[in-house]
């Protein structure tokens, strides 16, 4: 089982940078914040943008996986997101992992003035997002015209990007979905595929949605021609009405049980001083210690 940690992107950056090499120094697997605007109960507070944060982790660690959980199209196009996500992976010697969502309802649903989309409408936005990001991080190079593609959602007419990949064939995607159509898009894309579980489940019912949803994902998989043990399994394990670093007996069975379910990867989040996802620092470290027992 790897152990990834989530920072969110609330800290002036000497305090940051404090979080960010720790994560490395702990032993964690992979770093990652979160790709929005602003989000929910944190809409007032501060938040940094994505991308120069991830930039500045990559300068200040070395060996570390590095990551957006989860990036989407509600306030995105692909041809500059990938020249920035290209460009990150260069900076950080190829240790970037790009999440890759539909986009929810929420802040980011709004906040440059969209209609509101129906379901369908987000899901087909977001597998001509997938797939035009695939396209174009992959690297034409200038000399060959560059990219083009037209689509109902998307175009570009001969984009350039940045050159060879720092990763062959492109940055990993790790694709969030808990629907059929988006689980096709995680399959057939992702060389990872993460989910929270059922929205508004808490407790066994949120474990058994996971198990389920995982199971569907086996089905999704096969009905594209991806072998489904050949995608990375990534579970967000503070969900379902729990927050695994509460105690050390809530880490060790949330990992557990991922594992039992099938999960690679589970990933947690940084203790907070209050509110969503408060906790302590001294749990954070003591998960830490146990981090080499678990691979």
């Amino acid at each position: 089982m790897r152990c990834g940690i989530t920072i969110l992107p609330q800290d002036h950056w000497p305090q940051a940078r404090r979080k960010w090499t720790a994560a490395e120094e702990y032993g964690f697997d992979s770093a990652w914040t979160y790709d929005h605007l602003s989000w929910r109960s944190l809409a007032d507070e501060p938040w940094h943008a994505t991308i120069p944060t991830l930039t500045a982790a990559a300068l200040s660690t070395s060996t570390i996986r590095l990551g957006a959980i989860v990036a989407s199209p509600n306030f995105r196009h692909p041809v500059p997101f990938a020249k920035e996500i290209a460009t990150l992976d260069d900076i950080a010697g190829g240790r970037l992992l790009l999440g890759i969502g539909a986009g929810g309802t929420g802040f980011d649903a709004f906040v440059l003035g969209q209609p509101e989309y129906t379901a369908k409408e987000r899901q087909d936005r977001f597998a001509e997002f997938v797939s035009g990001m695939d396209l174009l991080l992959r690297h034409e190079l200038p000399a060959s015209g560059g990219v083009s593609f037209d689509g109902d959602w998307f175009t570009a007419v001969n984009a350039r990007m940045v050159g060879a990949p720092a990763q062959h064939p492109r940055v990993p995607f790790v694709v969030a979905a808990n629907g059929p159509k988006g689980m096709r898009v995680a399959a057939e894309y992702g060389q990872g595929w993460v989910t929270t579980g059922q929205d508004g489940a808490v407790g066994e019912e949120w474990w058994d949605s996971v198990a389920e949803i995982s199971r569907r994902f086996d089905d999704a998989a096969i009905s594209v021609g991806t072998d489904p043990l050949s995608v990375d399994r990534y579970l967000m394990i503070d969900s379902g009405g729990s927050y695994a670093l509460e105690s050390i007996g809530r880490f060790d069975e949330a990992v557990g049980r991922a594992a039992d379910l099938g999960f690679t990867d589970v990933i947690t989040h940084w203790p907070r001083a209050d509110g969503v996802y408060a906790g302590s620092e001294d749990i954070l470290a003591d998960v830490a210690a146990r981090l080499p027992a678990l691979r």
